[in-house]
């Protein structure tokens, strides 16, 4: 058997490897995560958990409103977890539905919903998937504003998903406390694309 020995170099090198799990193990008890990735001061409000983290870069808070089911898709034997959040992203409103299984691609993948009784709205043209083919997001204004009106007052939301790729994908969210959910989340963010300020036009001298 070959014995392999170390200069007083390598063994330095080598107790610094060895020591950097244990350094790394002992930061983290004492540092803990920071509360801005956490679900630490999140509020339970009926189905809803609103959060409100402060962003320790602007100081302002970051309002968030989020509400979890199980959901159904073609080639999963079984429901998996599904989320919808209601946040305001850069200063606008956004709407979020996020999967643990692949719903879809911006080519081939069309997004419908329906609250209660009230009429469906069977593709959204502006909703983006996004690139990992697990989340969805509707973020034009005029969507936004129509799945929000949509949303008052109701008590279920259907949400149905149609992939040539990845078949069907549907979840259904019971929405008690939707209300405190939607003015949390779009507290900070207006509802309605600001109108353009009218110029008037001056007068050329004579």
């Amino acid at each position: 058997m070959s014995v392999v020995r170390l200069g007083s170099e390598g063994v330095r090198i080598a107790l610094r490897w060895f020591a950097l799990p244990g350094i790394a193990a002992a930061l983290a008890g004492c540092l803990g995560r920071d509360p801005y990735v956490t679900s630490a001061n999140e509020t339970q409000v009926g189905a809803w958990r609103i959060s409100r983290q402060p962003d320790r870069v602007t100081g302002a808070p970051l309002p968030s409103a989020g509400i979890a089911t199980m959901a159904s898709n073609t080639y999963s034997d079984v429901p998996k977890p599904g989320h919808m959040q209601l946040t305001c992203f850069d200063g606008k409103p956004l709407v979020r539905f996020a999967f643990e299984f692949k719903i879809g691609s911006d080519v081939n993948t069309f997004l419908g919903y329906r609250f209660d009784e009230k009429p469906g709205r069977d593709s959204i043209p502006g909703a983006r998937f996004l690139q990992e083919h697990r989340t969805v997001v509707i973020e034009e204004m005029s969507d936004v504003a129509q799945f929000v009106s949509d949303m008052r007052g109701s008590r279920v939301l259907y949400v149905r998903i149609r992939s040539i790729t990845e078949g069907r994908t549907t979840a259904e969210f019971k929405l008690d406390g939707s209300e405190q959910a939607l003015q949390a989340a779009f507290a900070d963010c207006p509802m309605t694309a600001p109108q353009p300020v009218a110029t008037t036009k001056r007068k050329r001298m004579s």
